[in-house]
């Protein structure tokens, strides 16, 4: 896997989100059985920051906690079906995307879910990184089989299903 992390707030220096996010990563490729090759980048950034890139390519001018921009169209044509396989480049790497997380966003979800920063951020970079591999949830199917593949990738890094009360 080739992760690239940047860290474009200081105040992501403090969590070690390089070694939170190759663990979550790793363990969402490992659960979709994609072997080594795979690429994408974590944008560590602003609530500002964010809020400019959902507005450039959402079209909502407010930040949100985690986006993502797959590589590669990945969604199935019917609604709940699993998305299809990433594809390799000719020189054997996966592009899979991009994700970006907003820290003060990130961090107030944290305290009002009363969750550790770090398995909240676990959970968004999971999530992001579902994204980039076809899982959607704007439908309630999708939403359901996206969930259900989270909740599966979390129990392995020891994780409650964030998606239960």
């Amino acid at each position: 896997m080739d992760l690239d992390v940047v860290l474009e707030d200081d105040r992501w220096k403090a969590i070690g989100l390089e070694v939170l996010s190759q663990r979550a990563v790793a363990a969402v490729l490992a659960h979709q059985r994609i072997a080594d090759g795979a690429e994408l980048a974590i944008l560590a950034a602003d609530d500002a920051r964010i809020a400019t890139l959902n507005e450039a390519h959402r079209g909502k001018a407010q930040p949100t906690n985690v986006l993502s921009w797959p590589a590669q169209e990945l969604q199935p044509e019917a609604a709940g079906g699993e998305p299809f396989a990433a594809e390799a480049d000719p020189d054997g790497s996966i592009p899979l995307g991009d994700i970006a997380l907003a820290y003060e966003t990130c961090a107030r979800e944290a305290e009002e879910g009363g969750i550790p920063f770090g398995d909240h951020l676990t959970h968004l970079i999971v999530h992001g990184t579902m994204h980039l591999l076809g899982y959607d949830h704007i439908n309630d199917a999708d939403a359901e089989l996206m969930e259900a593949r989270e909740a599966e990738v979390l129990a392995k890094l020891g994780l409650a299903n964030p998606y239960e009360a």
